[in-house]
């Protein structure tokens, strides 16, 4: 009833305050569920709604997107947030630089404000990115816009402490993580566990999914819950992404926004390629550099040896402009740091292998150069995706071999990327390959990273699964190695003869059945010529395991690079280049000296009475492994003895076994037994009475510790009585004496009785 006129209006306490409070957000909450349920339900959103204000979103979550200045929603995210703000699971696939992170963190936020999530609640959502970097990224965003909520958010990835992590874990509502340090804390950090997990989303789930991470996320989802909400995002859908969802989606809803259109590109992306020789490449490299020195370029490699090289090399080049590198080698804090300054200039050049592919966001990058050709078409998609983000304009260029090229423009075109061929201007090529070569010869780290390089090159290009677009077998390895700097091209084992095994396996299954029996028998001919007595024989586990050398900069090559010291010995300038000639049978001699050189006897097997070899190599040349295997072969092939010397110094077993004959030469075989058995009679009644002599003597201790104990008590006690009770003081100090003297009579008495029997015996 309304208050009369003149009464004072009702005021509320503090907990009516509280529940009124209560009440109302559990009234806005149900609202914006009903709100989200119909928008789902509705299908598509109606182009007229644009902004996130008008989404069924709570208050604080809309004044975090508007103090990061998120006010109007892209494709992806308009077709995505409906069903994701409904709690259904969503296939997500859109262009690079699309807005794919709001999608799923806006969901995540509104998932746990409706259920009144709190610290207590334990893990609520968890964020899984494949690299790093773009974990540190998505976090810093969740931040921005989660500020007004209050959510426990944790970052778990590689590189940290683990021990830091397992103290916070616990406490984490929101976690963004990396594979591999999420599945380490499910098995190590007691008390971490997933059990009332809502919201599971997978950024650039392709690549989460694929051979890489497939073991780790299979035991990361045993680990998981079955009743959530998955989240699955990427610029490229593949097979394994709906394999998945087939198996642990509860009906998702695919949301494709390039599927409709023509290109899968962004618009404003120009995309362009250049077919030149191997040689050529990383003079092209420098000649863009230096034309393009206002830029800020990202440059892509295939292995994290190429970067080095082409970074170390390029700085001492000094090209004019800031050059930085990322690999997946680095230490996460030079990482962090390098990604942080390359975001912060605006002029620069980054080269980096596929770690800076997926997902992070550099803005304003003006060029992707992709010096190596990708292995396939989602991973120029991501590379390229590194720029023209959020409808800003970009430029693409793509170095290819003319191996290459038909077959790869081929692909793109068949993806819908728009790519198109363009030729150098002569006169804006510059060659450095003198300068290389200079650099190599000056600093033989330079040489040693440009033979790195050259190797790794060659076997990514050999690993390809696309032999049709990667031809190892026609890579010009001398010139390339030349383009480098180096005095000659590195020997490759894998390459040798890699052409026809190739090309066999791969036409084995067109072959009819007398032409596989005929090949089947030459590969047979060609093992037992091998294996002839003029030709070297198989290398067996053991025989590779003695040959191989540490890699690295401890490598034997690498020692001979850096040492510039000049040795005093005139035999030193003719060095062995090869230790398996077929000599000749004059010269058999000579061989099996240089055969017994190579080898050293440790020892004789004591069982077959064969030797014991092992290769004559230094023990600080070996390896910790080597010394190791040498160890255990010399156990293995020996009895171990123990010897003691004579005066004279001569050795002799420590034991030494009789025979029967001897044996049976001391007596009667019983009549040793009882002897022996008696002698072990007195031995114990000798030992018997030392033992209780021992006895009697703690005793006694333990007896005449304990009297002095009492003693000093006793003297405390007359301290704290002072001077009026002086006569107490002498009668008990009379008694203490009195109970002494007879304690010691008793003592005495107690010896004597114990020694007693001792007399008697």
């Amino acid at each position: 009833m309304p208050n009369k006129k003149g009464d004072k209006p009702k005021v509320l306490t503090d907990a009516q305050k509280r529940r009124q409070r209560r009440d109302e957000e559990v009234k806005i909450v149900e609202d914006l569920g009903q709100r989200a349920l119909a928008l789902a339900s509705a299908g598509p959103l109606s182009s007229d709604i644009k902004l996130f204000s008008e989404l069924p979103i709570s208050e604080k979550t809309q004044q975090g997107l508007a103090a990061a200045h998120y006010l109007e929603m892209t494709e992806i995210q308009h077709k995505a947030l409906p069903y994701a703000l409904a709690r259904r699971d969503v296939l997500g696939a859109a262009k690079t630089g699309s807005g794919k992170t709001l999608a799923f963190l806006v969901p995540i936020l509104e998932s746990l404000y409706r259920r009144q999530w709190t610290q207590m609640d334990g893990l609520g959502a968890l964020v899984i990115s494949p690299t790093r970097e773009l974990a540190m990224q998505i976090f810093e965003v969740l931040c921005k816009i989660g500020r007004h909520h209050n959510f426990s958010a944790g970052l778990v990835i590689g590189g940290k402490r683990v021990e830091e992590e397992k103290e916070i874990l616990a406490k984490m509502n929101i976690l963004v993580c990396t594979p591999g340090r999420l599945l380490q804390h499910m098995d190590e950090t007691a008390g971490f566990d997933c059990y009332n997990l809502q919201v599971l989303v997978l950024d650039e789930a392709d690549r989460i999914l694929d051979m890489g991470f497939k073991k780790t996320m299979n035991a990361i989802i045993e680990n998981l819950p079955k009743q959530r909400q998955t989240l699955l995002f990427s610029a490229t859908q593949t097979k394994s992404v709906k394999d998945l969802a087939r198996l642990s989606l509860e009906r998702p809803e695919y949301v494709g926004v390039h599927e409709t259109q023509k290109y899968s590109t962004p618009a404003k992306l120009s995309q362009h390629y250049m077919v030149m020789d191997l040689p050529q490449k990383l003079d092209m490299l420098y000649s863009f550099i230096k034309t393009h020195l206002s830029s800020k370029s990202i440059v892509f490699l295939s292995s994290g040896k190429q970067v080095r090289f082409v970074y170390e090399a390029f700085c001492k080049i000094k090209p004019g402009v800031s050059l930085l590198h990322l690999h997946g080698k680095q230490k996460q804090m030079r990482r962090t740091e390098i990604f942080d300054r390359f975001k912060r200039v605006t002029k620069a050049v980054l080269f980096c292998t596929d770690v800076a592919a997926r997902g992070l966001d550099f803005p304003a990058v003006d060029w992707v150069v992709q010096v190596d050709c990708p292995e396939d078409c989602d991973t120029y998609l991501h590379r390229v995706g590194r720029t023209a983000r959020y409808e800003a304009s970009g430029k693409g260029l793509l170095f290819l071999l003319p191996s290459e090229a038909p077959e790869m423009t081929r692909l793109l075109g068949e993806k819908g990327i728009p790519i198109k061929e363009i030729s150098p201007k002569s006169n804006k090529v510059m060659t450095v390959a003198k300068q290389l070569q200079h650099f190599c010869f000056q600093d033989p780290e330079i040489k040693y990273l440009g033979q790195r390089a050259f190797v790794t090159y060659v076997r990514s290009v050999f690993l390809q699964r696309n032999k049709s677009v990667f031809k190892v077998d026609e890579l010009p390895l001398d010139a390339y190695s030349e383009s480098l700097g180096l005095p000659g091209a590195p020997q490759i084992k894998f390459v040798q003869g890699s052409a026809g095994k190739n090309k066999s396996y791969d036409d084995i299954n067109s072959l009819s059945k007398e032409e596989r029996d005929q090949l089947r028998r030459e590969r047979m001919e060609e093992i037992e010529i091998e294996n002839a007595p003029g030709q070297p024989g198989v290398k067996t586990k053991v025989d590779k395991m003695f040959a191989r050398k540490n890699a690295g900069v401890l490598a034997e090559h690498y020692q001979r690079l850096v040492d510039h010291a000049d040795s005093d010995s005139d035999q030193d300038f003719i060095t062995l280049k090869r230790a398996d000639h077929t000599l000749s049978s004059g010269e058999s001699s000579d061989s099996e000296s240089e055969e017994e050189s190579e080898l050293r006897t440790i020892a004789v097997n004591p069982d077959t009475g064969l030797p014991v070899v092992v290769p004559n190599i230094p023990a600080h040349e070996m390896s910790k492994r080597q010394q190791r295997k040498i160890k255990d072969k010399i156990i293995k092939n020996t009895r171990n003895t123990r010897v003691v010397f004579d005066d004279e110094g001569n050795a002799r077993p420590l034991y030494v076994l009789k025979d029967e004959a001897s044996f049976r030469d001391q007596g009667d075989v019983n009549t040793l037994v009882d002897e022996f058995q008696q002698r072990g009679r007195a031995h114990m009644d000798e030992a018997d009475v030392e033992d209780r002599e021992t006895a009697r003597v703690k005793r006694r201790e333990k007896r005449l510790a304990r009297k002095i104990r009492e003693r000093e008590e006793m003297g405390v006690e007359r301290d704290e009585m002072g001077a009026m009770a002086s006569e107490s003081e002498d009668e008990e100090m009379a008694s203490s004496s009195d109970e002494e003297q007879s304690g010691h009579k008793r003592a005495y008495a107690s010896e004597s009785e114990d020694e007693a029997p001792k007399h008697r015996r």
